[in-house]
């Protein structure tokens, strides 16, 4: 099944130019503005950013591949960056955390790229799987005995919460900054008002674990970083963990609290799993087909002139990949796709992008979301949405949309016989050794 070629880029049929990707229409529901711009441009886009900012949008799946496949002609170098080089973008632009170039993997190409990649890769490959399965589990059940009333919110409560315990533990952070991370992490890439101060923090508080973990090495990824072959400097050593921090905690929790809604609202969802049709792992991997965590990532940077999908791309223009989109194109995806048809359990879509700059840390992600959800369904009984489906409420941005509350009833522990002052070793017959490296 192939897209049907859109009217050429100056026809009428357009509609008025590029669509902004800010403000309440885009905020409200991004997909109906994917899908219309598709309708009008064909698989790629013109927008406007904040700042009325020119960009590009790539809505295609194809063309979302050939776009963050080909470093040499869409560099994640943000320097690229015509509007940059004009002095277009000011200082304090809310996008900056995401367009501000660092010594970090995901903002160089080549050589250069490939030395941190490894790094990276090889600092992640350490944690032991089985011992990252207990002590999410370990993680999750601490969150679950503060439930209270047999009530809860599982986006307040669980699904944000999670990602920062488990991940500032396997970067080393101190657990006493868990609760302000778990508003500043998030946050820091929304384009708001304050995501410039919460960068700041973010960089503080790793800034400091660096500098401790020079002279104090322990078995996590800081320290790992640091005695790397590859001789990584404190700034990249610093640049990298703030990255797989903010990176892993504001996908995973995204994606927790999405399946979790898909449990608890879609009869469907619920028959499958309970019947044995659907496994968890191929829930959060359908659940990455239809709502992947990130609806855009922001951005590629073209090196030279060149064509896309029927459009001219200018040197220095500034590319958003449609990871949201670009599931949902009619080109790779039937309109009568869903779960009466055989799902889809394999890993080509794009929610982790794809190429050189594919998300290295997506298997850690999988495992948080899976080993979370496993545990909150095993432990909690009853459970079910204590407010009608269409009450749900998301907030929208650029790059993502969130829950923002997933209130729910339960059975409190008391209720099932189970005895409180136990609740809390569900999971914790064994200590978690994730910081141990495998043998």
């Amino acid at each position: 099944m192939h897209t049907p070629p859109g009217p050429p880029p100056q026809c009428p049929a357009h509609g008025g130019g590029p669509l902004r990707l800010y403000g309440q229409e885009a905020e409200a529901d991004p997909m109906a503005l994917y899908e219309r711009a598709r309708d009008t441009h064909g698989s790629i886009a013109p927008v406007l950013v904040l700042d009325d900012l020119p960009a590009w949008l790539v809505l295609g799946y194809r063309e979302n591949l050939q776009v963050a496949r080909n470093a040499n002609l869409f560099s994640r170098d943000p320097r690229n960056w015509r509007a940059l080089q004009e002095g277009k973008v000011r200082d304090d632009h809310p996008l900056s955390p995401m367009t501000t170039w660092w010594p970090v993997v995901n903002f160089n190409d080549g050589e250069v790229h490939k030395r941190l990649s490894d790094a990276v890769k090889d600092g992640l490959r350490r944690f032991e799987r089985l011992g990252l399965h207990r002590y999410v589990a370990r993680c999750s059940n601490q969150l679950i005995d503060d439930f209270a009333n047999g009530r809860a919110d599982l986006v307040a409560d669980f699904a944000m919460q999670l990602p920062i315990l488990v991940m500032g533990h396997l970067v080393g952070v101190h657990e006493e900054h868990g609760p302000k991370l778990v508003h500043a992490v998030p946050d820091m890439l929304q384009g708001t008002d304050t995501s410039l101060a919460s960068d700041r923090y973010v960089t503080t508080v790793l800034q400091d674990l660096v500098k401790e973990r020079k002279n104090a090495p322990a078995h996590d990824l800081t320290s790992w970083l640091l005695e790397h072959p590859s001789q990584l400097t404190d700034e990249e050593v610093l640049a990298h963990v703030r990255v797989t921090l903010v990176a892993a905690c504001e996908t995973t929790a995204t994606l927790i609290a999405n399946t979790l809604r898909m449990v608890l609202t879609d009869q469907r969802w619920r028959a499958h799993l309970s019947g044995g049709q659907m496994t968890l792992p191929e829930a959060v991997e359908q659940m990455l087909w239809d709502q992947p965590p990130l609806n855009t990532i922001i951005g590629r940077w073209a090196t030279e002139t060149t064509q896309l999908g029927g459009h001219t791309i200018q040197k220095g223009d500034m590319l958003l990949l449609g990871l949201a989109a670009g599931n949902q194109d009619p080109a790779v995806r039937p309109a009568d796709d869903d779960l009466s048809a055989p799902i889809h359990t394999n890993r080509s879509h794009l929610a982790f992008s794809s190429g050189a700059h594919e998300c290295p840390g997506q298997d850690i992600g999988r495992a948080i979301a899976q080993a979370g959800i496993d545990t909150l369904l095993a432990r909690v009984t009853g459970l079910a949405l204590s407010v009608p489906e269409e009450e749900l409420r998301r907030s929208g941005t650029l790059m993502s949309q969130h829950l923002i509350s997933l209130p729910v009833t339960f059975l409190p522990p008391e209720a099932k016989g189970t005895d409180p002052t136990t609740a809390g070793q569900w999971a914790t017959q064994a200590t978690a050794h994730v910081g141990t490296p495998r043998a």
